[in-house]
């Protein structure tokens, strides 16, 4: 094959788990309804993967640091910088910036008694972020400070000015209801004191505009928590790095509401894209990701300008209640999707929501968001099918996770992640070929109401003895047939991987990966299997172009 393949990377933002109890030991990706991502893990090559290494419980920002193959002991300068610059704050070389919360603080006590003050803060955060934008730290004339609303409670705030350091402590105390931390300075130069002494005043600045501002006057009077204090935590500074096109030899683009994520692209210089209606939280619109990562695999999108044209097309669509479409090409693209015709070469898409339900220990709606995700992947390996089939290019599609979230535990832990890589052909042969994808709608994906009732354990037990019976089918050589009783295989009509690639793997899970013929490997090394795997050799380099994948 003469053109590199192009890649689309999924990542599930804690994906992975252990077995739970309530699901007779079995994990959640082993209970939810997942035909494409087993697809996938059918038609491709499947692996265990250690974010960044074995037994770490590791934070989103390292672990997507030493995915997209930077190393974080080498690069890691805090993950403030990151939350902020993905908030829409510029940082230049020198300025150090945090990863915030709006909390409430017993300003009698000092204690800080929740340290969020409203996970749903979206109405509010923008204008108290307007509030504290610019300004002024009583004994540091000639800093300046910067805000800006991230997401949910969380904001991002940049100090820019002489002489500062990014090896100061955080003022955020971890858990509720202990007191409000000073930032200490965390080696012995002189900027990390004089740094510490500036975070301490500022922290005391926002205190005295937060407290009396109108909303919070508002917030007192209804008997809501008030969002009196931010929490200053992870100062960070930009980090310095080769960007990722030089890097890796692939000009990359993303799409992550999520702005610690958005922030780490923009550190690597890749093109961040907004898709509309995709939010870094429960409600996201994971069909408008689809769309918008695929538009710009294929050409249709070439730049984060021309994808600003795009949403206004989609909004206009979505007011006519039309179907969401990727725009229409050119002539030129549709002859020449690469680079020259305005196409990405690799599309990363991050999806938050089923880390939220661990950290929130919601058993049953993990399940369900991940059958959301996989309706997802669904569109995403029609609309890269559609555009195959049409000789606009050829596709590799990847899905791992970031770390686990157990939610049983309700925090990160060390347990690997699930990965897979795939041709999107052997992906639509292994579902039964073009008449099952063509098949897949491209309509809005219903997101699950958390407010609403979780699923019942027993429900789920049920589905995952379906499940259990589809796969064990699978094994058996057993072709799919829609007429089959859906008392013993469930109520789904997708059918079960019939054919079968690479390794032995027909399911995307935690067990079934640890069959695969990838093995268990750290995240190091998933941008030199990948390029291998898509045929990506250094440009100008001899015999680029030349395809590695099966």
């Amino acid at each position: 094959m003469s053109n590199p393949a192009r890649v689309l990377y999924l990542l599930v933002d804690g994906i992975g788990d252990v077995s739970i109890p309530a699901f007779g030991d079995r994990t959640p990706l082993e209970v939810a309804h997942t035909p494409h991502l087993d697809a996938l893990a059918a038609g491709g090559l499947n692996g265990l993967l250690d974010p960044v290494e074995p037994g770490l419980a590791c934070g989103s920002d390292t672990a997507h640091m030493s995915i997209f193959g930077y190393d974080p002991r080498i690069h890691y300068r805090g993950r403030g910088a990151f939350e902020s610059m993905g908030a829409g704050i510029a940082m230049a070389p020198g300025d150090i910036a945090f990863k915030c919360n709006f909390a409430t603080l017993d300003t009698a006590s000092g204690i800080v008694t929740s340290r969020r003050a409203d996970r749903h803060f979206e109405h509010l955060g923008p204008t108290l972020c307007a509030a504290l934008d610019g300004l002024a730290v009583p004994g540091y004339p000639g800093y300046r400070v910067t805000v800006r609303y991230a997401t949910e409670h969380r904001c991002g705030v940049a100090v820019s000015g002489p002489g500062l350091s990014d090896a100061v402590g955080d003022t955020d105390p971890l858990k509720d209801n202990l007191p409000l931390r000073k930032s200490e300075p965390t080696d012995d130069s002189p900027e990390a004191a004089f740094t510490a002494g500036l975070v301490n005043a500022l922290s005391d600045a926002i205190c005295g505009v937060l407290e009396t501002h109108p909303i919070n006057d508002q917030r007192r009077a209804s008997g809501e928590a008030v969002a009196n204090v931010v929490l200053l935590r992870g100062c960070g500074s930009r980090i310095r790095v080769p960007c990722f096109r030089d890097k890796h030899h692939m000009r990359g683009c993303l799409v992550a509401p999520t702005k610690i994520i958005a922030g780490l692209g923009l550190s690597f210089d890749i093109d961040s894209l907004e898709a509309p209606g995709a939010t870094g939280s429960y409600n996201s619109n994971l069909s408008s990701k689809a769309t918008t990562i695929c538009a710009a695999l294929t050409g249709a999108v070439s730049s984060p300008e021309q994808q600003l044209q795009a949403m206004e097309l989609s909004k206009e669509k979505e007011e006519k209640e039309e179907e969401p479409q990727p725009p229409v090409l050119t002539a030129e693209q549709c002859a020449n999707p690469g680079p020259g015709g305005g196409g990405y070469q690799f599309g990363f898409v991050h999806v938050k929501a089923v880390d939220d339900t661990g950290h929130d220990r919601m058993v049953g709606f993990k399940v369900r968001f991940l059958e959301a995700v996989d309706k997802m992947v669904g569109q995403m390996l029609r609309r890269l099918w559609e555009a195959e089939a049409a000789g606009r290019g050829r596709y590799v599609v990847v899905v791992s996770g970031d770390h686990s979230t157990p939610v049983l535990f309700g925090d990160h832990s060390n347990e690997p992640v699930p990965f897979v890589i795939c041709n999107v052909r052997h992906a639509v042969e292994a579902l039964g070929g073009p008449a099952h994808i063509t098949k897949v709608p491209l309509a809005p994906i219903h997101m699950p109401d958390v407010k609403g009732t979780p699923p019942k354990p027993e429900d789920l037990c049920k589905q995952a003895v379906f499940k259990d019976a589809r796969r064990k089918a699978s094994w058996a050589g057993r072709p799919w047939d829609p007429a089959m009783p859906p008392e013993l295989f469930g109520p789904w009509r997708d059918p079960w991987p019939t054919c079968v690639r690479g390794d032995p793997v027909r399911c995307y899970d935690e067990v079934s990966a640890a069959r695969g013929g990838l093995g268990r490997f750290p995240g190091s090394q998933v941008l030199m299997l990948v390029k291998q795997f898509a045929g990506v050799t250094p440009l100008g380099a001899a015999g680029a172009g030349q395809s590695a994948g099966p």
